[in-house]
């Protein structure tokens, strides 16, 4: 079952009541989006500090009540005998009636459960939160997403950690949603049971559009038992709003058909802000006690430069290619003013670091894109499969010739930025940082040790999707030939996986911080059964995965 919105005869104010959504599996997500009253779509929390942390719900009151009030409460046992914090939140229609309170006065490294109570004395679901602990810490467990779509599969990623009782924290590194139309999924990577609003075939581009896709997204059983259970730091990605996105505009915003950028910008943030346990902060620090401080960055909306993509695409096209992509190379590519930080948030970074690392051992710096430098393998052309077309061989083809040249593949990531990724790396280096990158974006995995000026930087981590299609739809050759060829091709890449699905849990003690990579076995149904997994550590003080 689908619904054709006609968005000029709805509210944008959201009182449509979407948290019909929360339903039993097997019934359209589409089903009765009119009629959901009370609490729709469970509870979250996010934003943990040691005595402080912000909750959500999202309560649709009776028809024409135009705003109400909620009780939050939070206690030290699932029955509240033991409330030690609450406060009230209004909400209505303007925030599509979404709930955010912040609560203070807790204990450090202590496990709370909280409730939402409506005017009629409804209550919510009770949720489960840990808030960080200080002074010296053993251990500290943290689970790693990204690249979570929808329509592709099944959120069993969300599932099996959500099974786990080894994690402190959920850390989402971007693309939490995707904003496509229905038309852009062909029918061999979509699952016939998922299904989303709105439902059209063009891509969101109004707060309307927004709202429906992170309440569709929300409903998800696994990923409301995921945001009931621990607290989630959350920063996004571009396709939170659309594909490829800087400060000035994306791949997939052509003003023409779209609108205005920034109209369309204010309203995927503002959407993001009301669905998500998150602050109005833009970038933060949180510390882990004297183990680690993780950091949650903005590199996509707020500062973020055009990335240097049409001019390489017209150094390929040039008479003499090779010739052009030095002088891109040389040029273009190393412009100091390109950024994906901005000025401010650079500075406050390095002076954080500095800062931090002689408080904490460990600083883990959530990324929404990979900062490991990759270059195409010479071989990878030639394992192309037939039905992924000449377009995908032709630009495989470009890849390699611009690789051999030192030009990495992906521009729209940190690879495009070179001087900023220096300029982040020797922060680090000063700082005398034990750096570990928590990234993602690219929908497969890979493990780098990361170098500046020729001397180790850090490591990085970097997660696959939680259900997003990998390079293994354009690669017909066996996955461990393709990870052995992009590591034989990048000196700083150590490992990689380029087909399989899941998280990443992130182990911290004093001693090392370990990855485990977790390969689900599908996601085309419904279950928490695995593939396979991954492990590597960062020793402390080594900044290197290697040896």
């Amino acid at each position: 079952m689908s619904l054709k919105l006609d968005r000029r005869r709805l509210i944008i104010g959201g009182s449509i009541g979407l948290g019909a959504l929360m339903l039993p599996l097997g019934r359209s997500i589409a089903a009765d989006v009119f009629a959901a009253k009370g609490y729709t779509h469970n509870v979250a929390s996010g934003e943990p500090a040691a005595d402080a942390m912000l909750l959500w719900t999202r309560y649709v009151p009776a028809a024409g009540v135009d705003e109400v009030d909620l009780r939050a409460e939070i206690a030290l046992d699932a029955g509240f005998t033991r409330v030690v914090a609450g406060g009230s939140v209004r909400t209505g229609g303007w925030r599509d009636w979404t709930a955010k309170i912040r609560l203070a006065d807790l204990q450090p490294g202590t496990r709370y459960f909280y409730r939402f109570i409506a005017p009629d004395g409804s209550m919510s679901p009770v949720g489960r939160t840990r808030t960080l602990p200080v002074g010296q810490v053993d251990r500290f467990g943290l689970a790693v997403f990204s690249c979570s779509n929808l329509p592709m599969g099944w959120f069993n990623a969300y599932a099996h950690a959500a099974a786990r009782e080894d994690l402190d924290l959920w850390l989402h590194v971007g693309d939490y949603i995707y904003e496509y139309g229905i038309g852009a999924y062909k029918d061999k990577d979509r699952v016939a049971a998922r299904q989303v609003l709105p439902a059209h075939d063009h891509e969101m581009i109004s707060l309307l559009d927004y709202r429906l896709r992170f309440a569709c997204y929300r409903a998800d059983p696994d990923l409301q038992k995921l945001h009931q259970l621990a607290p989630m730091v959350a920063l996004w990605d571009d396709h939170e709003i659309t594909n490829d996105s800087w400060e000035g505009g994306a791949q997939n915003h052509q003003p023409d058909a779209d609108g205005d950028w920034n109209t369309r910008r204010a309203a995927a943030v503002q959407a993001y802000r009301e669905w998500l346990p998150v602050s109005e902060e833009p970038w933060k620090a949180y510390p882990i006690g004297s183990l680690a401080t993780l950091y949650r960055t903005e590199s996509r909306l707020l500062a973020r430069t055009r990335p240097p993509g049409a001019e390489l695409a017209a150094a390929h096209q040039a008479g003499n290619p090779d010739v052009a992509l030095a002088q891109f190379r040389d040029g273009v590519w190393q412009d100091p003013a390109a950024t994906m930080l901005g000025s401010e948030q650079e500075l406050w970074l390095a002076q954080a670091l500095r800062d931090n690392a002689r408080t904490s051992t460990w600083q883990l710096l959530g990324m929404a894109t990979i900062i490991g430098r990759t270059l195409m393998p010479a071989s990878l052309p030639d394992w192309v499969r037939p039905e992924a077309g000449e377009k995908t061989v032709a630009k495989f083809k470009r890849d390699v010739r611009a690789s051999k040249l030192g030009v990495p593949m992906w521009m729209d990531r940190w690879d495009g930025y070179p001087q900023a990724r220096s300029r982040l790396l020797r922060a680090a280096q000063q700082a005398d940082a034990d750096l570990v990158m928590l990234s993602g974006d690219s929908h497969n995995a890979w493990a780098y040790s990361l170098q500046e000026d020729g001397q180790p930087a850090g490591v990085e981590f970097a997660g696959h999707a939680v259900t997003s299609n990998g390079m293994e739809g354009s690669i017909g050759a066996d996955p461990a030939r393709v990870a052995r060829a992009f590591v034989e091709a990048n000196p700083e890449l150590v490992w990689a996986d380029t087909s399989r699905r899941g998280y990443m849990m992130v182990d911290v003690t004093p001693q090392k911080v370990s990855s485990e990579w977790l390969f689900l076995r599908t996601v085309k149904a419904r279950s928490i059964d695995l593939a396979g997994r991954h492990r590597m550590e960062a020793a402390r003080g080594r900044r290197s995965l290697r040896g």
